[in-house]
């Protein structure tokens, strides 16, 4: 197949406002799909501020969930609101704790929740039980599960909602926390300044070295009717939060399960959460957040009636092809052949950082980094047929976006 080369001014053809990563990478619902019992899929709106992003959704991604085992519990929608500070900042003072309930959303409006299934052994919030230990086995393909309110979340990777087994690329921001940082997939530059290659990001959270469940692991000894219950059979070392240390040095991450570094939204630099994985693939304790948030967290998204703000009068819609990106439609001539059976060439006249192509879903389908580079080809080869977007970001970070069909 001849590819003929296009030149185009990215920055005039494609045409749209900068935007921050904040505010451009939600999935938004495209047109009133529907998902899970009919309700609506994905994020419905989301409007900004000086300050905040106000992200709208029901809580129902756009993938295929269900079913769950041993869990009577259904979706239901949550006509969730959450409010992301666009001005994230380190917490100097004395840390926050992870709530139950939502602690994120992710890139979809689904509810990011930490690693506690809510209960403790005898009830005493000492020994802390593991999500993914005790309700694994309720968790679907997409490692979701509903709550009892129907509100579906992930305490681990949201397999679906990304290629979590591409090690060949920075993984996809996935989600925000609620102190305004991001959180990626589970893998990253190999060092924070974005130099070498992409491995996996490795927790620093390890399994204690320990016979019985008498101490906690800042060193604190229990009395005795405190003491978690004796290791094995339905209890593995692993059951609890308490059975894990932290490791300074052991992984690539923090005690927060993140650190500073540049990533392909963020190329000056960001702190970022990652989910991690072992070498398995498998979910890694503490998998996405650790028990603290790194940054300051704004009071809205949690407690009572968290997750439910109200949308100021003076916030700007962000509006697909106007003030966004996600849906800009690319003239006939921007990206050639289009359609096509396999491969397309982008031309741009400005240095290229990251081109993504993303399915229906607003799942990353592929991944290319053009390194500065003014020409690329994106291989559609082993793609599904159907209609993609295509993300282009440039070296200064302003994306911008098209659609091309696979034949």
């Amino acid at each position: 197949m001849r590819l003929t080369s296009i030149a185009f001014g990215i920055g005039l053809v494609l045409g749209v406002h900068a935007q921050s990563p904040v505010i451009t990478s939600w999935i938004i619902n495209p047109g009133n799909e529907t998902g899970y019992g009919g309700i609506a899929t994905n994020v419905i709106s989301v409007h900004y501020t000086t300050n905040d992003v106000y992200v709208t959704s029901t809580c129902i991604p756009g993938y295929d969930i269900g079913p769950w085992t041993a869990n009577p519990n259904l979706p239901a929608n949550q006509d969730f609101c959450f409010r992301i500070t666009r001005n994230p900042a380190p917490n100097t003072g004395t840390l926050v704790n992870t709530p139950l309930g939502h602690i994120g959303v992710w890139r979809n409006g689904v509810s990011i929740f930490n690693a506690k299934d809510g209960m403790s052994y005898n009830n005493q919030g000492i020994w802390n039980r593991d999500a993914l230990v005790w309700e694994g086995i309720s968790f679907d393909a997409c490692l979701g599960h509903p709550a009892g309110n129907g509100e579906y979340h992930h305490h681990v990777s949201p397999n679906c909602l990304y290629d979590h087994l591409n090690d060949e690329q920075h993984s996809d921001l996935i989600g925000y926390a609620f102190d305004g940082y991001p959180i990626y997939g589970a893998h990253g530059h190999a060092n924070p300044d974005g130099s070498v290659g992409i491995i996996r990001m490795r927790s620093s959270y390890q399994l204690r070295s320990i016979t019985d469940r008498t101490t906690l692991p800042n060193g604190t000894a229990l009395q005795a009717s405190q003491y978690g219950p004796a290791i094995g059979g339905q209890y593995p070392l692993g059951a609890f939060l308490e059975d894990y240390t932290y490791v300074a040095g052991s992984g690539d991450l923090d005690v927060h399960n993140g650190r500073f570094c540049i990533t392909p939204e963020y190329p000056a630099g960001t702190y970022a959460y990652f989910v991690t994985l072992n070498d398995q693939y498998q979910p890694a304790f503490p998998y996405v957040l650790g028990p603290q948030y790194y940054g300051t967290v704004q009071p809205g998204n949690t407690g009572p009636a968290g997750g439910h703000n109200t949308i100021p009068g003076t916030a700007v819609l962000y509006t697909a092809g106007v003030t966004g990106l996600a849906a800009t439609l690319l003239p006939a001539e921007a990206l050639y052949p289009n359609p096509t059976l396999d491969r397309v060439q982008l031309t741009a006249q400005q240095p290229l950082h990251v081109v993504r192509l993303l399915d229906a879903t607003g799942r990353c389908a592929q991944q290319f980094d053009a390194n500065g580079a003014t020409q690329l080809v994106l291989n559609m080869g082993t793609l599904p047929a159907g209609l993609y977007t295509v993300e282009a970001q440039l070296a200064d970070g302003l994306v911008r976006t098209g659609r091309v069909v696979k034949q």
